[in-house]
């Protein structure tokens, strides 16, 4: 299959992209640098420059593809960034308008897929009840532009396409948000606000890539991607900590988070998501089934990188 990939040197891009190669598909990954060419060519994908916002230039490199996966974010460098407006105008642009170009020029061209990463805790709190992809959504300012790059998929599906969702739980692996976490709670706090009980949902960066592909292969429509067993504040608060050998950490007060508005109010949801949907539409399977076992091995994954004198 000729497979056309956006977000291809991303944390889930990264690792789509040698996996679609692997299984004999012909990639097509959009670069900007020439760092990130040699990244593509070194798994065998065929580096494009493409300005995503071109309507023109989209058509004209998605002529003659199967499907289009659209893994193009404009993630805040860090915790702190993501807490304020602007520092998501880039982001909101992608999936505002670039999903909508990349969308309508996969249908133009004939692919008969379009894949779309959207994001899964734009649910409304559930309590301790499991959350499918009907469950209402209620996004944040700060990404309310989920619903426009989902939208993008959808229209894909009215014009005769295959248009596919996949709505990512809160990702985790050795990078520098966990890298945040550990300093976090090396401080004695909490990584995410929130009370006790409420459940966070979560998936590893293998496991979300792992989704990506064999949603090559899934009927249309809306998927959670996200492990088995999701776990409470509390619960997930005392697992970092352990990865990083510290004591449990105390949560942060509710005043403190209520400083943070309509993100942090979002961010301290209770979300138990299921992922049931797709288990039922394809042989995944979360290789981690829960934070449990992903943080400690993510933990152990970074503490390699960072050793002195380790190869990045």
């Amino acid at each position: 299959m000729r497979v056309f990939l956006t977000g291809a040197t991303g944390v889930i891009g990264g690792r789509v992209g040698p996996r679609l190669v692997a299984q004999g598909h012909e990639v097509t990954a959009v670069v900007r640098s020439d760092q990130k060419r040699r990244i593509v060519e070194s798994w065998g994908g065929k580096p494009v420059a493409l300005d995503l916002f071109d309507a023109g230039a989209v058509n004209a490199v998605v002529r003659g593809q199967d499907a289009v996966i659209n893994l193009a974010t404009h993630m805040p460098g860090s915790s702190r960034a993501m807490l304020f407006r602007w520092n998501w105008r880039e982001n909101d642009r992608i999936r505002r308008d670039a999903s909508a170009i990349l969308a309508r020029a996969a249908s133009d061209a004939g692919a008969h897929r379009f894949i779309q990463e959207s994001f899964a805790p734009v649910y409304e709190s559930g309590g301790a009840a499991w959350i499918d992809e009907t469950w209402p959504v209620r996004p944040a300012p700060y990404n309310r532009t989920v619903i426009d790059a989902e939208r993008a998929a959808a229209d894909f599906s009215e014009r005769g396409g295959l248009g596919v969702v996949l709505r990512f739980a809160g990702f985790y692996g050795p990078d520098h948000m966990l890298a945040e976490m550990i300093a976090v709670v090396r401080k004695g706090w909490s990584p995410l606000p929130g009370a006790a009980d409420a459940y966070w949902s979560s998936v590893s960066h293998d496991d979300a890539a792992a989704a990506v592909v064999v949603s090559l292969a899934v009927a249309p429509g809306t998927y959670n991607v996200c492990d088995d067993e999701p776990l409470t504040r509390r619960e997930f608060a005392d697992v970092v900590a352990a990865s990083a050998g510290a004591p449990p950490p105390k949560l942060l007060p509710a005043w403190l988070a209520a400083l943070g508005g309509k993100t942090m109010e979002l961010l301290s949801r209770s979300q138990r998501m299921s992922n049931a949907k797709l288990e039922a539409a394809s042989d995944w399977r979360p290789r981690d089934r829960s934070a449990r076992q992903g943080i400690p091995a993510a933990a152990r994954a970074l503490a390699d990188v960072n050793r002195p004198g380790a190869t990045p």
